[in-house]
């Protein structure tokens, strides 16, 4: 029961973690935390259940990534720079993880995702940023249009330090508040956006999880059990992605970052 558990949370969580660039988090966390004492006979702190997540999320951000690298949708450039403030915000949130208690995670997590799910619903009514960034960048998507979008590096770089941090704290990658930010603020295709947050997801998991590591917070039984699955499921979720629109893929974003708020949001209150 534990390994068939941990094969299918490996592979759900990992498959539409990449599919959406979150990394898999909100579906590994809530599951070890909820569904752990049932199915495995055992309970699992919230601060294990993240640096256990984290640590998961370098098998399946590398596994995406190399499928969207061959895609050619990574946009390293401001990848890397992002990277700068995230692997330290990262390393930061994975340390405050140990003074969270588990009530209140699950309603500072309910609420963020409910903020960024509301933030995606409106995307059509808010009208674009009249600014003109001084990076410019170009994609061609497999429909043959042509995508302008850029970036400042201040605002990129503090983006990044705010995903770093969500990233160690929640477990969750920070691809919740990446993505959206890289298509409200930059307007990133929503596929540019969703491989290049993996990329920097897959650099900051590695930080965060040294973190965690120093911090006794890693299960590595539970690594074990859930990276297999975990590979494959990038792998997956990034075909998947590469074959879904632009507005389907903002659809599947939409209603993810709804369904787990909700859920946080009910359990974070139940508890109290």
């Amino acid at each position: 029961m534990s390994l068939l558990f941990y094969l299918v949370v490996g592979l759900l969580a990992a498959t539409i973690g990449s599919l959406v660039g979150l990394g898999g988090g909100v579906i590994i966390v809530p599951a070890l935390v909820y569904l752990g004492p049932m199915l495995i006979g055992q309970t699992v702190p919230v601060a294990v259940a993240v640096g256990t997540s984290l640590a998961v999320l370098i098998f399946t951000a590398l596994s995406s990534t190399l499928t969207f690298v061959k895609q050619r949708r990574v946009d390293f450039k401001s990848g890397w720079l992002y990277f700068i403030t995230c692997g330290p915000g990262a390393m930061l949130g994975s340390y405050t993880t140990q003074f969270v208690n588990a009530k209140s995670f699950q309603l500072a997590f309910g609420f963020f995702m409910l903020f960024m799910a509301i933030l995606l619903l409106l995307r059509d009514k808010i009208k674009p940023l009249k600014v003109i960034w001084p990076i410019q960048r170009t994609f061609t998507d497999a429909q043959g249009t042509e995508h302008t979008y850029g970036y400042g590096i201040v605002p990129a770089l503090i983006i990044g330090l705010a995903v770093g941090f969500i990233s160690g704290l929640f477990g969750i990658g920070g691809g919740s508040l990446f993505v959206p930010a890289m298509v409200l603020l930059f307007r990133y295709p929503p596929h540019v956006a969703t491989a290049t947050s993996m990329f920097v997801i897959f650099l900051s998991s590695i930080m965060g999880t040294i973190t965690h590591l120093q911090l006794g917070e890693v299960d590595g039984w539970m690594v074990l059990g859930l990276a297999p699955s975990a590979l494959v499921g990038g792998w997956l979720g990034a075909k998947i992605a590469g074959r879904l629109s632009s507005k389907k893929l903002l659809w599947v974003l939409r209603v993810t970052f709804l369904l787990v708020a909700l859920k946080m949001i009910q359990e974070g209150f139940s508890a109290a």
